[in-house]
């Protein structure tokens, strides 16, 4: 566009609206046709009053002022209207017959923007019109240019955010499903292994034991030797309790079994298409992961996870990605729990127990699964409710916090699933995190 047809898009007379104002009618009439014979749409007004309430039912470009007129001169119609938040932007335009400095002076010290002497020249009114009012739509173009590239710009660091959250998102997932492969891979053989031979090992235990109740039972009276090794050994209890050792050990061998399948649940890649899942085994495998941060220490009890599952149909989803936001959702209420312990005894924690309370439900028209994840630890302000999704805030010290987590959640749940993240909470009482998906 060049400067010509810029110029023309500034200034059309048809499109700009004039009040002129002064008590003397033949100035008006004057000043009515130099305007209009032009082609700008005009409004007169004979004082003040009449002018201020005319601007506040239709709002002009411009405002020819006449300085000198019965009750409130020009001057203190130009005050009350630059006083006023709806008016102030109108450019105004003095017309005097006195034309010395002082008064001029007083005029754009109260916002006027120009100053035409009586008795007019028609050139010199229109080119001081015309400057004005396309200084006038240039600043409005100039605003509305200003309001559009903020907006661009604000939907670009979105996008941009967004993007972030993404890469961030993705090569988290990426990194975890290598090194889960990586253990899984590790493990699985030998725990295999050992989770076999144990059934194994338990019937030849057994095979064993009913050969040595056979010699006890037809040879009731070893010789001294081997009678004393029996008491050397306790035969009789090592009897007994070797199916409780066999029975230990497979218990061990299967929890090592459960946390390699949690791992190879949790970190599932199908980042490329969705599965039909079902959400309760994301949720447990998240828990099992979680578990040597629920367990007591010296400084507290166990966290209590209470679950309270509604039968739910499976979800198609992306459950390697909705088991991320319950990591970090699970792992900022235990966060929030140990934060609430900070100046508690043992037995005053005991008293009122660390709980997480995971609750499971279909919305009354069947068409949502709500999973409420809630704890009752320190809780949260109202201000930091308002923050807690934001792009790298985070309420932990420098170091602990990156600020990604939430904002991955609730990407996650929002973009990916088209569902909501929300979260109740007040100081003191805990805070609650809502996730419904579509199903």
């Amino acid at each position: 566009m060049n400067e010509n047809q810029d110029m023309r898009i500034l200034y059309e007379p048809e499109d700009n609206l004039i009040l002129v104002v002064d008590d003397t009618t033949t100035n008006l009439e004057i000043v009515f046709y130099i305007l209009t014979n032009v082609g700008f749409k005009v409004i007169t007004e004979n004082d003040g009053e009449k002018a201020i309430k005319q601007v506040e039912s239709r709002l002009p470009d411009l405002i020819l002022l006449d300085v000198m007129m019965p009750g409130i001169d020009g001057f203190e119609t130009c005050k009350k209207l630059k006083n006023n938040s709806e008016t102030c932007d109108i450019p105004i335009i003095f017309m005097t017959a006195n034309s010395d400095t002082d008064s001029k002076v007083k005029g754009l010290n109260i916002g006027a923007v120009d100053y035409i002497t009586k008795p007019f020249h028609e050139e010199e009114l229109l080119a001081r019109i015309k400057t004005h009012l396309q200084l006038r739509n240039l600043t409005k173009t100039l605003e509305k240019r200003v309001v559009e590239r903020t907006a661009a710009l604000s939907r670009a660091l979105k996008d941009l955010q967004e993007s972030q959250l993404q890469l961030v998102q993705t090569e988290k997932m990426s990194a975890l499903g290598q090194l889960v492969a990586g253990v899984a891979h590790e493990i699985n053989n030998p725990v295999g292994f050992i989770h076999g031979n144990l059934g194994h090992a338990s019937v030849y235990f057994q095979d064993m034991i009913n050969v040595i109740d056979l010699y006890q039972h037809h040879y009731p009276n070893p010789v001294p030797e081997i009678e004393e090794e029996i008491a050397a050994i306790d035969l009789k209890y090592m009897l007994a309790d070797l199916p409780n050792l066999i029975s230990s050990m497979k218990e061990g061998v299967q929890r090592i079994r459960d946390i390699s399948t949690s791992l190879r649940t949790f970190s599932r890649a199908d980042s490329d298409r969705k599965f039909y899942c079902n959400i309760h085994d994301g949720i447990d495998s998240t828990i099992m992961i979680l578990k040597h941060r629920l367990k007591a220490s010296e400084a507290r009890p166990d966290i209590q996870v209470i679950r309270n599952y509604d039968i739910l149909p499976e979800l198609e989803c992306f459950i390697g990605q909705l088991n991320q936001v319950f990591m970090n959702l699970l792992a900022n209420a235990i966060d929030a729990l140990e934060e609430s312990n900070l100046g508690l005894t043992y037995m005053e924690i005991e008293a009122n127990p660390n709980q997480i309370l995971i609750q499971t439900t279909l919305t009354e028209d069947k068409n949502y699964i709500l999973i409420r994840i809630k704890d009752n630890g320190i809780g949260m302000s109202a201000d930091v409710q308002q923050k807690i999704f934001d792009y790298l805030f985070t309420t932990k010290p420098v170091g602990q916090g990156t600020g990604l987590g939430l904002s991955i959640a609730r990407q996650i749940v929002v973009e990916k699933h088209g569902g909501t993240l929300e979260v109740n909470s007040s100081i003191g009482q805990g805070s609650e995190f809502i996730i419904k998906l579509p199903i």
